[in-house]
């Protein structure tokens, strides 16, 4: 009964494979990430690992499949969240829709921009320089994806640690009180479970 209590778990994001400033501590590219977590994974007794099957299939786009034994599979749980049972606070929605709304008046304005600057920049520089601060703007330090949902919501149902190189989903754990830990850390993390588990 001690041994139950004392298991921990984690929801892992593909950001952990996937990122190269954060997946150097497992492998050289998503593939090989991917392998040595699994390998890794499956000794742990005292961490159960889970990836909602959405973000799986994320990370089916960025790995060779093929190259992983079947059984390292094992090492983890596919899970989704219960979307029709858990609960979001209401100031959480209204905090999303608001930054949302931010973004999109700061999208407007990079565009305005990149029009005035067309007439006296080449197009293709333009266009380059447009979609990286769209991008930005739009995209970083947010929630953007059905992937980043159920990643939360499923570190929250779960009472797990959030592992993730994701400043957006970070910032979304933050106020929603989900435990987390930067993708770097990660590492750390298991090898002190190992000792203490």
């Amino acid at each position: 009964m001690e041994n139950t209590l004392s298991i921990k778990k984690a929801v892992i994001d593909t950001s952990l494979f996937v990122n190269p400033d954060v997946r150097y501590r497992l492998g050289e590219n998503p593939t090989e990430a991917f392998k040595s977590f699994l390998e890794d994974a499956i000794q742990r007794k005292s961490i159960e690992f889970y990836m909602p099957p959405s973000v799986f299939e994320e990370l089916k786009n960025f790995i060779d499949l093929e190259k992983i034994p079947s059984e390292y599979l094992l090492a983890f749980i596919k899970k989704a969240p219960k979307k029709y049972e858990l609960s979001c606070p209401a100031l959480f929605i209204y905090e999303l829709i608001d930054e949302i709304r931010d973004r999109v008046n700061k999208g407007l304005r990079i565009a305005e921009k990149a029009v005035r600057d067309s007439s006296i920049n080449k197009t293709e520089e333009v266009i380059q320089d447009l979609r990286r601060k769209y991008r930005d703007a739009l995209r970083e330090g947010i929630i953007d994806s059905k992937e980043d949902v159920d990643l939360l919501l499923l570190a929250l149902e779960l009472d797990a640690y959030l592992i993730t190189a994701d400043k957006g989903l970070i910032k979304w754990a933050d106020k929603l009180g989900i435990k987390w830990l930067f993708s770097k850390e990660f590492i750390d993390f298991i090898n002190l479970s190992l000792i203490k588990g």
